[in-house]
């Protein structure tokens, strides 16, 4: 099985393509420019190196969130315009899973995390899944402890902190817990640079595993899950309820202020 993996949900722009259990080609650039311009250029070089016809791939697996808005928006439209141009599947992958998939071999719990703003964080929380084949493939062997979930920086400390368990942290957010790491009480290190960022080598790899099992969705029907509302979205309805307020202290009423506007 041929896996394109795609990965745009942060910083990192990258690409990827994993056949029968083999990462083939990797490009992955964490830079300022934006990944609608990366992107494409990434996956024609790719496809140059390789000499790989398109329609050889099997299905397209796309980081599907969270994490930036932007980033998915861009990510999201080249893995459906792909897929409806190559009527191939595509296979959601949580982004956060992606992170951890990175350290797939560690034995310590998996702490995933990515800068959401506002002293939030992307989180989920992953393990190891112990079977008797683990230790000839680690790959897809993970479990979910805790699902992908928006979370203020202290309180992913205070849960860590009550699990009781060494951690490993990868991710963007890492800087965001620098300052809190003296309330941690529980042993905890930090992913080595070429394991701490997104890539899409896990995204592809996670993909096929995914793809093996019929985890597909059709291009058109794909979706990123965004967890939390846009930047724009909440700034819009900090306004309007700013704007209620003020009205309701003048004496107007709720439905003469909707009515105006």
């Amino acid at each position: 099985m041929k896996i394109l993996g795609i990965e745009s949900a942060a910083l990192t722009a990258s690409v990827a393509v994993v056949s029968d259990g083999i990462l083939t080609a990797e490009y992955t650039v964490t830079d300022k420019k934006t990944h609608s311009q990366t992107l494409l250029p990434m996956l024609d070089e790719v496809k140059r190196i390789l000499e790989l016809n398109p329609a050889e791939i099997d299905a397209i697996a796309i980081s599907a969130g969270p994490g930036s808005f932007t980033g998915l928006r861009i990510g999201a439209a080249t893995a459906k315009g792909l897929g409806l141009a190559l009527g191939k599947p595509l296979v959601a992958v949580s982004t956060l899973e992606a992170l951890a998939f990175n350290l797939a071999d560690s034995e310590l719990l998996l702490c995933p995390v990515m800068d959401a703003r506002r002293n939030q964080l992307y989180n989920g929380l992953y393990r190891r899944t112990r079977t008797e084949k683990s230790e000839f493939n680690a790959g897809g062997c993970l479990t979910e402890v805790v699902a992908p979930r928006a979370v203020a920086a202290e309180a992913l400390i205070e849960e860590l902190n009550a699990r009781g368990e060494a951690v490993i942290f990868l991710g963007d957010g890492v800087p965001v817990l620098s300052g809190l790491a003296a309330s941690l009480t529980v042993p905890y290190s930090v992913a080595a640079p070429n394991n701490s960022r997104a890539r899409a080598a896990s995204v592809a790899a996670l993909g096929e595993i995914y793809a093996a099992a019929g985890k597909t969705v059709p291009a058109e029907d794909f979706a990123p899950e965004y967890l939390r509302k846009s930047q724009a979205e909440r700034e819009r309805e900090e306004a309007i309820q700013y704007d209620l307020e003020r009205e309701l202290a003048a004496g107007v009423s709720p439905k003469k202020a909707r009515a105006e506007r």
